[in-house]
């Protein structure tokens, strides 16, 4: 997918970018940088899109992106609306391969952190207890100032490039080039609409129409850019919606089915196996169980 290029703005005074967000949301717009992303959600939840990946996130969450790979969190739909009570906040380190000088990366005692760079060009969620490490370095970053804030840095990277607690995100690297504003805003507007109209029927004709494009030109287009259909594309959309419904627990497998816009119920369990590799009580059953047993490690 087509994605727009964004400048981290970086201080003349610092070798990296530390920032602690709280706002409304985490926006909507698709993007990349030459910047590798360390990102902790401490509030917030939605659907997030990592190169070719569509996956849920919530509070907890930690992510290291490769450089120039596209991403975006997008909130659910309440963060929206305009609520002051309802806010988002979030831990963001970015930071380019070299920025604490090119030699560090050809020591031979550093020699693991070039192979975390490469793996993190797919995306990397981390769990477990690297994860429980790096949130209070993380939130120790934002206050720290001179040889502190290094220092912090680099005991971050040493977790990342020695753990084992990690799972890539995207299929295939996603390294973006530049692109053109049109590109930029075509995929954004179907995007967005796709994600505020998921639970109803969308025709073709509708999402074309948003692109200033035909039917025909504006398949040619998607698939191009985005190597699936738009039908694939609104599917995962679906499903990822979906699989946060079960976490909650509120509702039956059935009305699930029906709030996330398929409109019958084998279908929504066909579509939900082949994309989950597992049945909606069995994906349930997964996570509950992997809940228990965090609550009774805590």
């Amino acid at each position: 997918m087509k994605a727009q290029f964004h400048k981290v703005p970086v201080s003349m005074q610092s070798s990296f970018s530390i920032r602690h967000d709280r706002k409304p949301n985490f926006g909507t717009t698709w993007h990349y940088h030459p910047e590798l992303e360390l990102h902790y959600v401490i509030r917030g939840e939605g659907v997030r899109l990592v190169g070719d990946n569509i996956s849920n996130f919530s509070a907890g969450e930690i992510i290291l992106l490769g450089a120039n790979l596209p991403h975006t969190w997008r909130c659910n739909e309440e963060y929206f609306q305009g609520n002051p009570d309802l806010q988002v906040e979030a831990i963001v380190i970015q930071f380019l391969p070299e920025c604490l000088g090119r030699y560090l990366l050809g020591l031979p005692e550093a020699y693991l952190i070039p192979k975390l760079f490469e793996k993190a060009k797919s995306g990397l969620r981390i769990s477990g207890e690297a994860q429980a490490r790096l949130e209070p370095l993380m939130r120790a970053a934002v206050q720290a100032t001179d040889l502190d804030r290094i220092i912090i840095f680099l005991s971050i990277l040493k977790i990342l490039s020695e753990t084992s607690e990690i799972q890539a995100i995207a299929a295939e690297h996603h390294a973006f080039k530049q692109s053109n504003e049109s590109d930029v805003q075509r995929i954004n507007k179907v995007c967005n609409y796709t994600l505020s109209n998921y639970k109803k029927e969308i025709t073709l004709e509708e999402v074309a129409s948003i692109s200033n494009l035909s039917v025909t030109s504006f398949c040619r287009y998607f698939k191009l850019i985005t190597k699936k259909t738009y039908y694939d594309f609104l599917i995962e959309i679906r499903i990822s919606q979906a699989c946060r419904l079960l976490i909650e627990d509120k509702l039956l497998t059935e009305v699930i089915c029906f709030e996330c816009g398929f409109n019958n119920v084998s279908n929504f369990y066909r579509h939900f196996k082949k994309i989950t590799k597992v049945t909606p009580l069995e994906y349930k059953r997964k996570y509950l169980r992997s809940y228990k047993e965090l609550a009774i490690a805590a």
